[in-house]
């Protein structure tokens, strides 16, 4: 019997318990693969502690950093999508690393059509430039 008419064929008293244990294991098999909606990487720049977060469906990203606040264990700096950086067309993004080692910026690829830009921190905001290819 294949798994979908297990799971479909009318109910016997005996098989309800292992049918809803079947479709339980089923629908938490996919959850996973829908928590990907982010990628997150680090500034390639060795001295500095900058994270990009990269919205995979529509290509936004911003960024966040430590700082430090007098009289706290410090705190979380955030920078939100400025120019370029907003969202994009829809598509499947990713981010790539340089491996210069002073870099502060990450490109942004579209992994459907090559086109790529530099995204990097620019006056309190997350700045990308006109992708390209």
């Amino acid at each position: 019997m294949r798994v979908l008419d297990f799971l479909f064929s009318p109910p016997r008293a005996s098989k309800r318990g292992c049918r809803a244990a079947a479709l339980a294991a089923a629908m938490g098999a996919a959850a996973p693969a829908l928590a990907a909606n982010y990628e997150f990487l680090a500034a390639p720049e060795t001295d500095l502690n900058r994270v990009y977060r990269l919205d995979r469906a529509t290509g936004e990203i911003g960024a966040c950093q430590y700082g430090l606040k007098e009289g706290t264990v410090g705190v979380t700096l955030c920078y939100p999508s400025g120019e370029g950086a907003g969202p994009q067309a829809s598509s499947e993004y990713s981010l790539i690393a340089s491996r210069h080692e002073r870099e502060g910026g990450v490109f942004r690829v579209d992994l459907r059509t090559g086109m790529m830009s530099i995204c990097y921190v620019l006056n309190e905001s997350v700045v990308c430039t006109p992708q390209a290819r």
